[in-house]
């Protein structure tokens, strides 16, 4: 099988941190970049012109769910799911690895594979790293995933006989792809544990996949655990391929991964939190349910380029989401993804000109992180930050 037809090229760097693209067949991907998640080919409340508007570069799809409904097999019958969907752009699958985690109580795994009980209607599927290749050729996208075993971050014990699992699973994956114009991507587990995750990265790269992951993380551990872990696992990682950090979307995470040396990113954060009524901002969340806002005549953001914070004042979309109006949600979607699309420009701006230390320094010291847990984290983050200048 000849080796797909991606490039990964590197323009600027600044310390660990990467500027650089990834070719695709269905378009460049500027890197550091950020895909919002389409589980079932859609990003809740938006179309595809909406996504191309809001300059999203990358959007992600969900394999399991969309193997489940409407089918694989349908789904390439219809022409893949950039026909099915009408998406022009990049597009990648992740592989069912997360369900394995998050859907604990529905699976049973074993070496072979993992059978799931459907959320659906009950009915059992067994997902073997062959068939999960077979469903992701069927869906078309331009990167896929490996199958790996997404486990608990903190038993060493068991990440032991997960991470080889995950690396037999890899190793198969690899000798089941058959498509030369899709770019398998290996992923790294390992938990929180340095040396797993270097070794993981070590095995994985003789393999010779056209990008790597992170997998396994913002999982249970906490944002320095997870930090730390970057650390250790990105310098020993390929230099030469695009490094993906799955399922991981704050802003504040993807500053400090980027600033680590991770190129992509994805997650459900952005569009989840808006149709609860959370923008963001460069000041953290706004909740824009709350009291203080029902006479609010300012947007959102003021300097946003979004539709809404455009058109609409704060005191308007508190009364849609009051009302329970269905354009709400869409609105809060709308501002959300363009506020990560901005975020990820603006990274990929400092890291050209070299001033990345200091964007990452200043964000951190305006974000406001609203869920107290992880304030007192969030606190020495900026006073590290700082020292660092």
């Amino acid at each position: 099988m000849s080796i797909p037809p991606f490039t990964f090229d590197l323009s600027h760097c600044e310390g660990h941190a990467r500027r650089g693209q990834f070719q695709t067949p269905h378009g460049v991907i500027p890197m550091p970049a950020f895909a919002p998640v389409g589980t079932l080919a859609n990003v809740k409340t938006l179309e595809p012109r909406d996504l191309t508007e809001l300059e999203c570069t990358l959007i992600l799809a969900n394999t399991y769910h969309l193997y489940l409904r409407p089918g694989h097999q349908l789904v390439k019958q219809l022409g893949g799911l950039h026909q099915f969907m009408q998406w022009p752009g990049p597009m990648l699958t992740d592989s069912g690895g997360y369900q394995v985690f998050s859907l604990a109580h529905r699976r049973k795994l074993d070496e072979d594979g993992v059978l799931f009980n459907s959320h659906i209607d009950g009915s059992r599927h067994y997902f073997t790293p062959e068939k999960v290749i077979e469903i992701e050729e069927a869906l078309g996208a331009d990167i896929i995933m490996v199958l790996d075993e997404c486990a608990e971050p903190l038993d060493r014990d068991y990440m032991q006989q997960a991470l080889a699992r995950t690396h037999r699973w890899a190793e198969r994956c690899r000798a089941a792809q058959q498509r030369g114009d899709q770019a398998l991507f290996g992923i790294v587990q390992g938990g929180i544990f340095a040396d797993l995750r270097v070794q993981s990265a070590q095995f994985l790269s003789e393999l010779d996949f056209p990008g790597y992951a992170i997998g396994g993380l913002a999982v249970g551990e906490t944002k320095e655990q997870m930090y730390a872990t970057l650390d250790e696992t990105c310098p020993a990682m390929p230099a030469n391929k695009p490094r993906y950090l799955m399922g991981v979307g704050a802003p504040e995470d993807i500053v400090e991964a980027v600033y680590r040396g991770v190129d992509m990113f994805d997650c459900v954060l952005p569009t989840r939190i808006a149709r609860n009524g959370a923008f963001l901002t460069p000041h953290g969340r706004l909740n824009i349910r709350n009291a203080q806002y029902a006479e609010d005549e300012r947007p959102i953001q003021e300097d946003c380029d979004c539709y809404v914070c455009r058109t609409f004042s704060r005191a308007y979309l508190r009364h849609l989401y009051k009302a329970g109006e269905i354009s709400a949600l869409r609105f809060g979607t709308i501002h959300n993804v363009r506020f990560m699309s901005r975020l990820m420009a603006q990274i990929r701006q400092a890291i050209e000109q070299g001033k990345f230390a200091d964007f990452r320094a200043q964000f951190l010291a305006d974000y406001q992180i609203s869920n107290q847990k992880v304030r007192h984290e969030q606190r020495q983050r900026r006073v590290n930050a700082m020292q660092s200048l």
